[in-house]
């Protein structure tokens, strides 16, 4: 009886296993899918000004829902990403990240510069450093990051810090182009500048990626407007201030 038990175990073992070995051939060999989506903008200005219905910086994402999607470990292929202040300016704009990475902040401009965030991604202040110098910050948690400069009230970036690698940055028309995309259940995010939160939070759906390339649609965003942020004190910017820096 002992024997017949044991005999039945291994008989159960190895249909286990090999419904096992099957599904996973079966994940491996699925095809991957090419995910586009695009922007269009719900009132466009009436403006003749060209850059008036220019779309502003858009990122897509997919968070993987289905048991089995393989991602990659958080701060590969790349996990030292440079976030570059030139020209009272900050080069990218819009940088996207692994959770986890370090971003390097080197100053190429021949004055001072103060970089913080105090907003919903990582919160930082590097406080005052010099020409020639860098400070560097990891990013270990998944948010958005708007990046401002103590001194100079123009300057301004976003970093996203993401635990997904299956994202898209909108390119000049709109458009967002993931490719290489596994078949299975995801989470769509859209994150665009100058929106509000509740409306991105309505963009927030779940979708499901099937065989052969997939449109998810248009994305109606608002026209860019003006966005006004305060210092790291949470003071408004003295407008006739000139920075000694």
């Amino acid at each position: 009886m002992k024997r017949q038990m044991q005999i039945r175990i291994l008989a159960v073992s190895l249909l286990v296993g090999a419904g096992c070995i099957a599904w996973a051939q079966n994940r491996s060999s699925s095809p991957a899918v090419k995910v586009t989506a695009h922007m269009e903008m719900s009132h466009p200005p009436a403006s003749s000004n060209k850059y008036a219905h220019a779309l502003p910086p858009a990122v897509l994402w997919l968070k993987p829902l289905t048991p089995g999607i393989v991602i990659p470990t958080a701060g590969s292929p790349k996990s030292v990403y440079t976030l570059l202040q030139k020209d009272k300016m900050f080069s990218p704009h819009l940088l996207v990240v692994p959770t986890g990475s370090v971003v390097h902040f080197p100053n190429a401009d021949p004055f001072f510069h103060n970089v913080f965030s105090l907003f919903n991604g990582q919160r930082f202040d590097l406080g005052l450093y010099e020409a020639g110098k860098m400070k560097t910050v990891m990013f270990s948690r998944e948010g958005v990051s708007y990046i401002f400069c103590n001194i100079h009230s123009d300057m301004s970036a976003v970093i996203l810090s993401l635990s997904t690698p299956f994202y898209s940055i909108a390119d000049a028309q709109g458009t967002f182009h993931i490719d290489g995309l596994p078949v299975g259940e995801y989470e769509l995010h859209v994150w665009v500048e100058g929106e509000q939160q509740s409306t991105l939070d309505q963009w927030t759906r779940r979708v499901s990626i099937s065989n052969g390339n997939q449109d998810l649609g248009p994305i109606s965003v608002h026209p860019p407007a003006a966005v006004h942020h305060a210092n790291k004190f949470g003071q408004a910017y003295d407008p006739a201030a000139k920075p000694v820096y």
